[in-house]
C-alpha cells in the first residue's frame, strides 16, 4: 500500500470518526490535556529557571527597591545575562501560552490545529488500551452524584 492511499484513507477514518458524537468530546479533552500540560510547563519553568534567575538577581532587586532607575534595571540585566535569559524565558513562554489560549477562546481553533487533534485522538483510539492518554481522553468522563 503506498504513502498516498494509506494517507487518504486515514482521512476517509477521521471523516466518519467525525460523525461519531463521542469523537468531538474526546477532540476537546485532548484539547483540555494540552491546555493542562502548557500551563504545567510554565510552573515548572518558573518553579526551576525562573526561581534560580530571581534568586541569581536578588541583590540587583534589592538595589532596584532602594532607588529604581531604568539604567539600573538595564544594567542589572546586562551584566546578568545568564539570569535575564532565564528570566526571559520564563516570560516569553507565559506570554505564548496566554496569546495562544486567548486566540483559541476568542477566535476559534485554526482549522490546521483542529486537524492535528482529530488526527492524534484516532491515533489514540487505533493503539487502544495501551496509549499512555487512552484513558484521559477516550474513556467517558464519569458523573459524580
Amino acid at each position: 500500500m503506498t504513502n498516498q492511499m494509506k494517507q487518504d484513507e486515514d482521512k476517509l477514518e477521521i471523516i466518519n470518526a467525525q460523525a461519531d458524537p463521542s469523537f468531538a468530546a474526546q477532540v476537546q479533552r485532548l484539547l483540555e490535556l494540552t491546555v493542562y500540560g502548557r500551563w504545567l510547563f510554565v510552573g515548572l519553568l518558573w518553579l526551576t529557571i525562573g526561581s534560580l534567575s530571581l534568586w541569581a538577581l536578588r541583590g540587583e532587586i534589592a538595589l532596584l527597591q532602594q532607588h529604581f532607575t531604568w539604567v539600573a534595571l538595564k544594567y542589572g540585566l546586562v551584566y546578568n545575562r545568564l539570569p535575564a535569559m532565564g528570566l526571559a524565558l520564563c516570560v516569553g513562554m507565559t506570554v505564548a501560552v496566554m496569546l495562544w489560549q486567548s486566540r483559541n477562546i476568542l477566535i476559534g481553533m485554526p482549522p490546521v490545529e483542529r486537524r492535528r487533534l482529530e488526527q492524534q485522538v484516532f491515533r489514540i483510539r487505533q493503539q487502544g488500551k495501551s496509549h499512555p492518554l487512552w484513558n484521559f481522553v477516550c474513556q467517558p468522563k464519569k458523573n459524580s452524584g
